[in-house]
Order: C-alpha cells, then sequence, then structure tokens
C-alpha cells in the first residue's frame, strides 16, 4: 500500500514537472511573439494582416505534420470540438486586438500590460466553480507591484486606446485557458492546439480580408522573415502551452506564462532599441519571485466537474479504442 501511494505521489510530482517545464517553454515562444510581431508591423506590413497570415499559416503547418506523423490526433468528440471552436474563436478576437495595440506602443509596454492575464484567469475560473489556493492568490499578490513598477517606469506617453485594446486581449487570453483546460481532460494537446488554431483562423483571415485593401503588402518583402519566425513561435508556443494547462491547470499555466514578460524585454531592449530603467529591473526581480514560488504548489487535481461555465464541455464515457488519441500517443 505504501509502495502503491509513493508511486501515485512520484507520478503527480513527474507530471507536474512536465506541467512547468511545458509551460515555461510556452512563455519563452510567446515572449518572442511581440517581438517578431513588432519587427514586421515596423515593416509597414497591417497588424490586421500579420495575425491573419500567421495564424492560417500556423494552422497550415501543424495540420500538415499531424498529417504525415500521427493522424489519431485528428480525432476530436463533438463537444470537444465545440469546446475548441468557442475557445478558438474568443482568443482570434484578442488576437485581433492584440496586435491592433502592438502598432500603437512598444512591444514591453503591450507585454507589461497583457501579463495581467492570470488576474483574469483567476476571474473566468472563479466563475467556473475553481477556487484558488492562498499561495496561488499570494503570487498574484506579488505581480501586482511588480508590474506597476515595470508600466511605471516607462516615462514615454501610452496610447490609451493601445492600452484599452492590450487589456481586453489579455481578458480575451485568459477567458480561452479554462475553457481549452476542460477540453484537455482528455484530448492531447496537438489535437486541441490544432482546432483551436482553426478557429481561430475562422476570425481572423475573414476579419483580414474585409478590413480593407486585403492585397495592398509593402513592396519591401522583409516583413516574411519576421512573419515566418512568428509562424513557428505561434505553434510551438500552443502546443507546449495547452501541454502545460493539461498538466498544471490553467491558472498554473498562466501565472508561469508571466515569464514570457522577461524575454519580451529583454528581447524589446536587444532587437527594438528599447531601454529599461533601474525600477524595471526591480519589477522584473518581484515578477520572478513570484515565478520561483511555483515550487511549493501542489500538483493540481483535475475531475469532471459538475455545474460551472464549461460544465457541458464533459467529454463523452468511453472513446472508440481504435480513434482514441490516448492510445499509444504518450498522453
Amino acid at each position: 500500500m505504501d509502495q502503491a501511494i509513493s508511486s501515485v505521489k512520484r507520478k503527480a510530482k513527474t507530471q507536474q514537472q512536465k506541467g512547468v517545464n511545458a509551460a515555461l517553454l510556452s512563455a519563452f515562444f510567446l515572449g518572442l511573439a511581440p517581438i517578431f510581431g513588432k519587427l514586421a508591423i515596423n515593416q509597414n506590413l497591417n497588424p490586421i494582416a500579420v495575425v491573419a497570415f500567421r495564424t492560417l499559416f500556423a494552422t497550415i503547418l501543424l495540420f500538415v505534420f499531424i498529417l504525415i506523423f500521427n493522424r489519431k490526433y485528428l480525432y476530436i468528440y463533438p463537444v470537444g470540438l465545440a469546446g475548441c471552436m468557442l475557445a478558438g474563436w474568443i482568443n482570434g478576437l484578442g488576437s485581433l486586438f492584440y496586435y491592433q495595440a502592438l502598432g500603437k506602443i512598444d512591444a514591453g509596454v503591450g507585454q507589461l500590460l497583457y501579463s495581467l492575464y492570470p488576474f483574469f484567469v483567476v476571474f473566468w475560473m472563479m466563475l467556473d466553480h475553481q477556487r484558488p489556493g492562498k499561495l496561488t492568490l499570494t503570487r498574484l499578490v506579488i505581480t501586482l507591484p511588480a508590474v506597476f513598477l515595470l508600466i511605471k517606469a516607462n516615462g514615454n506617453s501610452v496610447d490609451i486606446i493601445g492600452v484599452l485594446e492590450m487589456l481586453l486581449a489579455a481578458a480575451l487570453y485568459a477567458l480561452h485557458l479554462p475553457i481549452n483546460q476542460r477540453v484537455l481532460l482528455d484530448m492531447p494537446a496537438p489535437t486541441v492546439t490544432l482546432y483551436t488554431l482553426l478557429a481561430m483562423s475562422a476570425i481572423v483571415v475573414p476579419t483580414y480580408f474585409f478590413s480593407g485593401n486585403p492585397g495592398e503588402l509593402p513592396l519591401d518583402t522583409q516583413f516574411w522573415w519576421p512573419l515566418l519566425g512568428l509562424t513557428l513561435v505561434t505553434v510551438f508556443s500552443r502546443v507546449t502551452l495547452f501541454l502545460g494547462v493539461k498538466s498544471l491547470g490553467g491558472l498554473q499555466t498562466a501565472i508561469l506564462g508571466l515569464s514570457e514578460l522577461l524575454v519580451t524585454i529583454f528581447l524589446a531592449h536587444l532587437w527594438l532599441g528599447e531601454h529599461l530603467s533601474t525600477s524595471q529591473w526591480l519589477g522584473a526581480a518581484l515578477l520572478m519571485s513570484s515565478l520561483l514560488l511555483v515550487a511549493f504548489e501542489r500538483p493540481m487535481q483535475q475531475s469532471n466537474r459538475q455545474g460551472g461555465w464549461f460544465s457541458w464541455l464533459s467529454p463523452p464515457t468511453q472513446l472508440p479504442p481504435d480513434l482514441d488519441p490516448r492510445h499509444g500517443s504518450g498522453q
């Protein structure tokens, strides 16, 4: 009995560590996204074109990869598909606001504002009958002065419309995490990533074509290089993001994802010439202290909860064995 309990604890700890690693890797890729996006926009590419191209290309790339290497990932149960579609539509709308804001404000400032999304995650998950622990709330409280120092230290004027667009993007991004968390209870991360990206494409691509002059691209083709980089980090960040959500849950993944802020700040300074002050580094240190506290978090126990906003996303009781992507997939 003791050996069985010990084995379960080791398995839970290993699962948690995998989730932490996936979430941090996702944060690294997500931290690259605003840099590549800003570089493409600086090459006179319309922000809506940036989000449309990168989402469409990322969807096609992931679909071809799954089609060639593991077609079982194409299976998804109907309610799970509905959940991915809903999450994708929400996140697609949020990405439109994100890149519109990125065209108005600096990448570093934008990512600072976007880093508030874990607070929105707490709100959405409380509505879904999921209560955060005391340590989680403590870590969120630590991020408040950190973000305040980072934003206050920037002496440049900030476009208020861009600020509001970025905050709205953060709220929408936060909303799609608990929705996908429900689906990830019984679906592997690549499957959820593919159908979420597909739903995002269904929002952002038509928006681009109806936004006016969709065929007008900059004469200088240098914008394709950052757009290619943005496409690749979109695929990698999505897969690792949902691997983290599957193991840790939406809130813990979101808090670890705050480390993307440090990646963006560093690269914005290196590649975009944005400067950091002493106060900003102090805020970054506070943020890192919040991230390090994840080592003391208990592994999150996931279950099919009854009630809540997203209870209708419960998976079927049994999947066909020949189609179940968990068979032989390592999930």
